[in-house]
Order: structure tokens, then C-alpha cells, then sequence
């Protein structure tokens, strides 16, 4: 079984999370996301969360350290692995979406992200995690080091 990764950031200003509300592709609702998105072929795992949280909205990533790598079987059958994020993007510039496929960017508290709607439950286990503390240092993982 072909397992595809993927990536998302976390980043968080004053209490609050930059999410990127999309339409579910099973069944058009309009839902929240990390700025996350898939590998291309040959793009380092770095350099994929950095262009997605561009694409997004439209701000430079910087990242800091590594949440957790989490697995998933999508409602379309296919298996994912997300390799999640949390750094930082610049204090004053403001989030707006350069890709088509989303429609807007938000600062959001945890409550209301989940009162909204998440893509998935694991947009909130990414979120859970990074709120109880979980960070990997970036250089524990060998596959990064050609990021660094």
C-alpha cells in the first residue's frame, strides 16, 4: 500500500491559530486546515511546508521544530502521513490566500476552530499536541538533515 506525505504548519499569534478555510472535496462544506498540503516528488519535506504556508497565505515560514508525524486513512480510502510543523511567520504581515482552492485565512482560537469545523480529526490532534507542549527538535529527524 503507497502511503503519500503530506505537510502542515502550525503557527500561532497572541492565543490564536492561522488556519485556511477550504471546501471539503467530498462533500463541498466549507471546513478549516492548517496551511497543509502534499510532497511533490523530489521536494524536501522542509521546502514543502515553507512553499504550502506561501501558497496558502501568502507568508514566509519559518520552521522551528516538528509536532509530530501522525498517520491516516482518508474517507477517500488513500493512506496519508503528516509531518506537522509549528514555527513562525513575520509579527506584522497579514495572512491571505495566494491559491485558489482556499478561500480565506483566519486567526482562530482552538473553540472556535473546532465550533467551525475542522478538515479532519487530526487538524485538532495536531493542535492538541502542539497546546500540550510537544516539540521535536527539527535536527532529530536523520530525513531533515539536507534541510538544515
Amino acid at each position: 500500500m503507497k502511503v503519500a506525505a503530506t505537510v502542515a504548519a502550525i503557527i500561532e499569534r497572541d492565543g490564536r491559530f492561522l488556519v485556511v478555510e477550504e471546501s471539503d472535496k467530498e462533500d463541498g462544506k466549507r471546513v478549516l486546515n492548517q496551511p497543509a498540503g502534499h510532497v511533490e516528488p523530489g521536494e524536501s519535506l522542509i521546502a514543502a511546508v515553507i512553499r504550502e504556508v506561501a501558497e496558502e497565505a501568502g507568508l514566509p515560514f519559518t520552521p522551528e521544530a516538528v509536532v509530530g508525524v501522525y498517520r491516516l486513512t482518508a474517507r477517500n480510502g488513500r493512506d496519508y502521513l503528516r509531518i506537522c510543523f509549528a514555527g513562525s511567520v513575520p509579527a506584522d504581515a497579514p495572512a491571505h490566500p495566494c491559491d485558489a482552492d482556499i478561500h480565506a485565512c483566519h486567526w482562530l482560537s482552538l473553540p472556535e476552530i473546532v465550533e467551525f469545523g475542522p478538515r479532519s480529526s487530526l487538524v485538532l490532534q495536531c493542535f492538541q499536541d502542539y497546546q500540550a507542549g510537544q516539540r521535536l527538535p527539527l535536527q532529530a529527524f536523520s530525513v531533515f538533515k539536507r534541510d538544515l
